[in-house]
C-alpha cells in the first residue's frame, strides 16, 4: 500500500499534503508554491494548462480559462445565473439541466474540470513521493448535494464515500 495524499481542492487555490511520520508535510508544486491556482486553460493549440500556467493566460485567453468552477458544482443550470454572469467562459445548460462549461465546441462538467485539477495535484504528489499514488482524502464543503458526477449524497450522515476519478480513490 502506497502513501495516501490529502488534497484540499479549494474555489480559488488547492493544496496536497501527505504525512511523514506523525506530521503532515505540504506539497511544494513545480512552482515552488504550497498552493495551486484551482484553474484551467486550454490553447488555441489544444494544450491543457492547470494552476500557476493557466492563471497566466488568464488575460490573454479569458474565454478559455476556468477557474471557481467549484461555484458551479451540485447546482442546477438556473440556480448559478449569478455566477455564470461573473466569468468570462462560456457556461451552457447541459444534459438533466446542469451547467457545463463551453471550450470551443466541447462540454465539460463542473466535475470534470475539478478532476483535471486532482490530476494534477495528485501528479505533484507523486513527483515529490517518487511514487504513484493511488488514494486520497479530498476536502469538500458539507453543503455540496452533487460532488463528483455521477454519485448523489442522498444520506444526510453518510461518512465515507469512495469512487473513483482519473485513477484516484477518494475516501
Amino acid at each position: 500500500m502506497g502513501k495516501i495524499i490529502g488534497i484540499d481542492l479549494g474555489t480559488t487555490n488547492s493544496c496536497v499534503a501527505v504525512m511523514e511520520g506523525n506530521q503532515p508535510t505540504v506539497i511544494i508544486n513545480n512552482e515552488g508554491q504550497r498552493t495551486t491556482p484551482s484553474v484551467v486553460a486550454f490553447t488555441d493549440g489544444g494544450e491543457r494548462k492547470i494552476g500557476s500556467p493557466a492563471k497566466r493566460q488568464a488575460i490573454t485567453n479569458p474565454n478559455n480559462t476556468v477557474f471557481s468552477i467549484k461555484r458551479f458544482m451540485g447546482e442546477t443550470f438556473d440556480q448559478v445565473n449569478t455566477e455564470v454572469s461573473r466569468v468570462p467562459y462560456k457556461v451552457v445548460r447541459g444534459e438533466n439541466n446542469t451547467p457545463r462549461v463551453d471550450i470551443n465546441g466541447k462540454l465539460y462538467t463542473p466535475q470534470e474540470i475539478s478532476a483535471m485539477i486532482l490530476q494534477k495535484m495528485k501528479k505533484t504528489a507523486e513527483e515529490y513521493l517518487r511514487q504513484e499514488v493511488t488514494e486520497a482524502v479530498i476536502t469538500g464543503p458539507a453543503y455540496f448535494s452533487l460532488l463528483f458526477y455521477p454519485l448523489h449524497c442522498h444520506q444526510k450522515n453518510q461518512n465515507q464515500i469512495i469512487l473513483k476519478i482519473y485513477d484516484i480513490y477518494i475516501f
